[in-house]
C-alpha cells in the first residue's frame, strides 16, 4: 500500500515537555492538595498518559482527593504560568516535519490531556496542521494500547498499512506496531533512554524526517 497519512506523538517527539509537566503537576498538588511527589513519581510520567499517571498517583497518595478531571485542569493552569515564564523548548526539526508533510493526512495522538496539547501545538504554531487530534479524553486505554492510533486512522480514513507512526516512547512505539503501522523513532527527545529497538526506524531527529526518505521506506515494504 502507499503511503496516506503521518500520525506524531507530541511530548518528546515535538516538544520537551514532559519534565516540565512534571513540574506543572508537582506545583498544582503541593498548592491544591498538600501532597509532594517524589522524584520516582516524576519518572513514572515520562512517556506515559494522564490515564496511568492519575492511576499511579492515587496508589500512591490515598489524600488525592481531585477527579481525574480536576488534576489535569490544575496541572494545565500551573505550566500556563511556567510556558509563559520560560516558553517551551520546539525539538529540532518539529514544526518542518509537521508541515513538509501537507499534502498526506495528519494527526496528532498524545497521552497528554487535550488543553495540554493545545497548549503545546500554540507554542508550535500548528493549531492548524493537524487533521484530527486524538487526546487522553478521546481513548479507553492509553498508550501501549493502539486505541489512539487505530482511532486517528478511522477518522482519516486510512489504513494501517498506509501509516506512518512518529513517536519516541517504548509505549508509543508498541502502540504504533500494534496498529499495524510503519513506526519511526526519534532518539532526541528520549531523554530516559527507552527502549525504540522495536521501531521499524529510528533516526536521531526530525529534521532527518523528509517526505524522500519517508517514501524510500514504503517502497521498500512494498517490495519485500
Amino acid at each position: 500500500m502507499s503511503f496516506r497519512a503521518i500520525l506524531f506523538d507530541l511530548d518528546g517527539t515535538l516538544v520537551d515537555s514532559e519534565r516540565e509537566i512534571a513540574d506543572a503537576l508537582a506545583h498544582a498538588l503541593q498548592e491544591g492538595q498538600g501532597i509532594a511527589i517524589t522524584n520516582a513519581d516524576r519518572d513514572f510520567m515520562i512517556g506515559r498518559s494522564w490515564v496511568l499517571i492519575d492511576q499511579h498517583l492515587r496508589a500512591q497518595y490515598s489524600n488525592l482527593t481531585w477527579t481525574r478531571e480536576q488534576l489535569i485542569a490544575a496541572t494545565a493552569d500551573a505550566r500556563d504560568a511556567i510556558i509563559a515564564r520560560q516558553g517551551m523548548r520546539i525539538l529540532p526539526g518539529a514544526v518542518t516535519a509537521v508541515r513538509a508533510f501537507a499534502d498526506r493526512a495528519r494527526a496528532l495522538v498524545t497521552g497528554s490531556s487535550r488543553v495540554e496539547a493545545q497548549q503545546s501545538l500554540r507554542a508550535l504554531g500548528l493549531e492548524r496542521d493537524f487533521d484530527v487530534i486524538f487526546a487522553a479524553e478521546d481513548v479507553p486505554t492509553s498508550k501501549p494500547s493502539p486505541d489512539g492510533y487505530l482511532a486517528a486512522m478511522t477518522a482519516l480514513g486510512v489504513a494501517p498499512q498506509e501509516s506512518l507512526v512518529v513517536e519516541e516512547s517504548e509505549a508509543g512505539i508498541a502502540a504504533g506496531v500494534a496498529a499495524g503501522a510503519v513506526v519511526v523513532a526519534v532518539r532526541v527527545g528520549n531523554f530516559s533512554g527507552q527502549d525504540q529497538s522495536a521501531a521499524h526506524h529510528i533516526i536521531d531527529t526530525l529534521e532527518e524526517l523528509t517526505p524522500a526518505r519517508v517514501a524510500s521506506w514504503f517502497d521498500t515494504a512494498q517490495r519485500a
